[in-house]
């Protein structure tokens, strides 16, 4: 059995993505209820990339979010800590011809200053251990005017959808796991890490703390999701 912590260590953390590589697209596509597709479609249109451009997607796993920005023209890097993750990736990508994989830690980026026209991260912030210095490496890595997008599970604002999100984690999701994931363990952890994962005012405020402006989100399947949106300042170096 091989799943992570709340300390977030990133050698658990990334044994534990290695271990789920092969059907971790499945799986989600089963607990998202299909929901991940949808999810995904926003993202991409939030990042908006064009012909021309270069995009970064941090915590990509087997890179469909990064395929999925690579049908804009731009040229996409896919970086992951897993290296499990990022074989999967390249086998089932190749045929992408704007899109490299990158074996990269978050919080330490092996890109220089202002690369990148966008960054983007989806459901991976709240696997980092520390999500603050991410999200200033995404800012360092980001030209001066450059995008944001962070799609990340959060906390629906209304009580009803609270509650059945609840008994959706508890009762319905463990059976799922077992028919569709090949590491249940992998699963309870990504399930603490969403119920421990800040609303969506603090990781705005974590946002703006990080030297990001323009900074703005909007829920998706009535919270339970959120995508967040920001820019680099113009003058920032």
């Amino acid at each position: 059995m091989t799943r992570a912590d709340l300390g977030k260590d990133p050698r658990d953390v990334s044994a534990m993505f290695d271990r789920v590589a092969a059907r971790y697209d499945r799986t989600n596509t089963v607990l998202s209820v299909g929901n991940a597709a949808l999810w995904r479609a926003a993202t991409t249109r939030a990042v908006g990339a064009k012909p021309g451009e270069r995009v970064l997607d941090v915590a990509a796993g087997t890179g469909t979010s990064s395929a999925s920005l690579a049908k804009s023209g731009a040229s996409i890097v896919a970086a992951d800590f897993s290296p499990g993750m990022i074989e999967v990736g390249r086998r089932r990508q190749a045929t992408v011809p704007n899109l490299v994989f990158v074996e990269a830690d978050a919080m330490a980026l092996p890109f220089g200053d202002a690369e990148f026209d966008a960054v983007t991260i989806s459901f991976g912030l709240r696997n980092v251990k520390d999500p603050k210095q991410a999200l200033r490496e995404f800012l360092r890595v980001t030209k001066p005017g450059g995008r944001l997008v962070v799609c990340e599970f959060s906390h629906p604002p209304t009580r009803v959808v609270r509650a059945g999100y609840d008994f959706y984690q508890r009762v319905v999701m463990p059976p799922l796991v077992r028919l569709s994931s090949s590491n249940d363990d992998a699963y309870e952890y990504l399930n603490e890490s969403i119920n421990a994962w800040p609303d969506q005012r603090t990781l705005a405020a974590w946002i703006r703390e990080a030297g990001w402006t323009e900074v703005a989100w909007r829920n998706l399947t009535a919270g339970i999701v959120a995508l967040h949106r920001a820019r680099k300042p113009l003058d920032a170096e």
